[in-house]
């Protein structure tokens, strides 16, 4: 793990919750990339159309913004520790659930049950964040877990495909699920509050507390009060942070669900060959997680404030971002200058997550953050399922007439000007990021 701070007399402890929060992010994208690797296993099983799919995929998504409105509240009301650990629970027994069903419609319950569980893994990482970093290295931790949703959709086409074929299909979500429950243990062999954690050195404790604006005497107690989602949303901070995942988490769920279905209607590409290039796409996207999270850490650091360091490195994201409207131009000519392209606008997506999951916890007092990111959360799955099914509609529009290329290049054009557009809504709503009083 990358440690920022090179002097010993700090401590470092926080970057072992950084790395517990990294496995349980990697965790949740495993589980949930289960289903679209024995898409074809299970479609002979259960004779399902694209029709079928389809609904299954949309109750995943309709589930997770649902939960993840649902989940930072409850999060915020429990505490980090227990509404962590509860999720994780849900979300791996709801895995393993999977291999009990039989029908169309038991998946579809199965997937919704994982949605609701799984929404509650950002929430509950992002307050943990905001509860054990200073506010100069919370994009940096963030962008170091948020990479865990790149690992584990690289790491899902590794094992999944083996496992099916060498046991079966039942036990690839079974064995996945049941990851998460060894992670359960060790999150509570480590985990605790900064106040209450015995290997918490002071030196350290007081690192974490060093922002003018944060009150250490109350990052145990305060997530104990309720915060109403009316009063968050009488703010312009709560819908600055709205708009910006509205617009561009539904960029992500694009590449997740149709960058094969692209690689198939570009270049012919199915099964096992599209393995190399998808893989390459989340590679790359890693090392935007990370840089992402490191650039405003070293503004901050040359004595930038924060709201300045935030905003200046989500725009150069932004400005990252646009290269992809040439991705299927440039993709005509040669298919990995598209992978490259795709792989660096992905990147790109990291690097802007990792800072916009930490302006909740720039803009808002600890005990709110997980209800804030819930709500953003909620609005950007929201916005993903009309990306789907705008995205579907096109495709089947241009498909008809014999111009497929034409709908991936408008939706790539969309996928490129949305951070921008994001930027400066949230720069109107919120120029300063100034910190709410509750």
């Amino acid at each position: 793990m990358i440690q920022p701070e090179q002097n010993g007399t700090i401590g470092k402890y926080r970057w072992t919750i950084c790395a517990l929060v990294f496995f349980a992010t990697t965790i949740n994208y495993l589980d949930r990339s289960v289903i679209s690797l024995l898409k074809s296993e299970l479609e002979k099983t259960f004779s399902w159309s694209e029709s079928d799919y389809s609904n299954i995929v949309i109750a995943f998504q309709f589930s997770y913004a649902i939960g993840l409105l649902l989940a930072g509240r409850f999060i915020d009301w429990i505490g980090t520790k227990l509404g962590y650990a509860l999720s994780l629970v849900m979300w791996s027994l709801a895995a393993i659930g999977h291999a009990l069903v039989n029908s169309t419609f038991g998946f579809i319950i199965a997937r919704s049950a994982l949605g609701l569980s799984e929404a509650g893994n950002f929430p509950a990482a992002i307050k943990t964040v905001a509860e054990w970093f200073p506010k100069k290295e919370r994009a940096f931790a963030t962008g170091i877990f948020n990479s865990g949703a790149a690992i584990g959709a690289i790491a899902a086409p590794l094992t999944v495909p083996f496992i099916a074929k060498s046991l079966g299909w039942k036990w690839a979500f079974i064995i996945t699920g049941a990851v998460g429950l060894i992670w359960l243990i060790v999150w509570f062999l480590t985990y605790e509050s900064p106040s209450k954690h015995k290997k918490l050195g002071k030196a350290e404790y007081d690192y974490i507390h060093s922002d003018a604006d944060e009150i250490s005497s109350t990052d145990n107690n305060e997530v104990k009060i309720k915060i109403s989602w009316l009063k968050l949303l009488q703010f312009k901070q709560t819908w600055a942070f709205v708009f910006g995942k509205f617009l561009t988490d539904p960029v992500w769920w694009f590449y997740l669900f149709w960058l094969p279905a692209f690689l198939k209607a570009q270049y012919h590409l199915d099964g096992t060959a599209t393995a190399l290039p998808v893989a390459l796409v989340y590679i790359i996207s890693t090392f935007g997680s990370v840089f992402g999270g490191w650039l405003p850490m070293n503004f901050i650091k040359k004595g930038w404030p924060v709201y300045r360091s935030r905003k200046t490195s989500m725009l150069i994201y932004a400005a990252c971002a646009l290269p992809v409207v040439f991705a299927q131009y440039l993709g005509s000519i040669n298919m990995w200058m598209a992978i490259i392209i795709i792989g660096f606008a992905a990147a790109a997506h990291q690097a802007w997550s990792a800072n916009i999951f930490t302006t909740a916890s720039d803009m808002f007092p600890k005990k709110a953050v997980a209800s804030v990111t819930g709500i953003g959360g909620m609005a950007g799955a929201l916005g993903g399922m009309l990306i789907a099914k705008l995205a579907g509609l096109m495709f089947d529009h241009f498909k008809a007439l014999g111009k497929i290329e034409t709908g991936y290049y408008i939706m790539f054009i969309i996928c490129g000007f949305a951070y921008l557009l994001a930027w400066i809504i949230m720069h109107l709503l919120a120029p300063r990021m100034k910190r709410v009083d509750l």
